[in-house]
């Protein structure tokens, strides 16, 4: 069960991979027949790593970066990769963009004015896990509508804190 007391939502690895599935399936049932996904690393590399083999399309991968100060809890400056990685030809025609959250929506925002200014897409459409209350920005496709904004305790997250010494640790019990 999801535990949320308002400011902090905390999400098991069973959840969390609940929520990509119904994200899948929410982009399915929309009808819309798109071409290619782009995820945005790190957070949307698991959810886009799932709709791209549920959904059978090729997946591509843009690294950005702005949650990097207080260990990953403050918003700093958005780094935006120059080169999107894909496994073969161009980004084009009908995109899904998929992340994690639209937390500020800062990032989503202007991933997709960056994307809407290429000639080769054809059509754009954005999909998340959650949208804040506080986002700039709504994706067409999302799970969870979060209006009090808490912080996200993802899964994965644990690994910022384990580092390599804590994992030797753990694997030698």
């Amino acid at each position: 069960m999801l535990t949320d007391d308002g400011k902090n939502l905390y999400v098991s690895w069973d959840e969390y991979h609940g929520l990509i599935e119904k994200l899948a399936l929410q982009v399915a049932d929309s009808g819309w027949d798109f071409d290619q996904i782009l995820c945005l690393a790190r957070g949307g590399l698991r959810p886009g790593d799932v709709l791209s083999r549920v959904l059978d399309k090729p997946l591509a991968i843009m690294s950005t970066s702005s949650y990097r100060a207080g260990g990953g809890c403050i918003q700093g400056r958005l780094d935006m990769a120059q080169y999107i990685t894909l496994p073969r030809g161009e980004l084009a025609g009908r995109v899904l963009l998929v992340d994690d959250l639209a937390d500020s929506g800062t990032t989503l925002k202007a991933v997709v004015d960056r994307l809407r200014g290429l000639p080769a897409i054809t059509e754009l459409r954005a999909a998340v896990i959650w949208v804040k209350g506080v986002s700039i920005y709504t994706p067409e496709y999302f799970v969870e509508a979060l209006p009090t904004s808490p912080w996200i305790h993802q899964p994965f997250e644990a690994y910022e804190q384990t580092g390599l010494d804590g994992l030797r640790r753990k694997l030698t019990v």
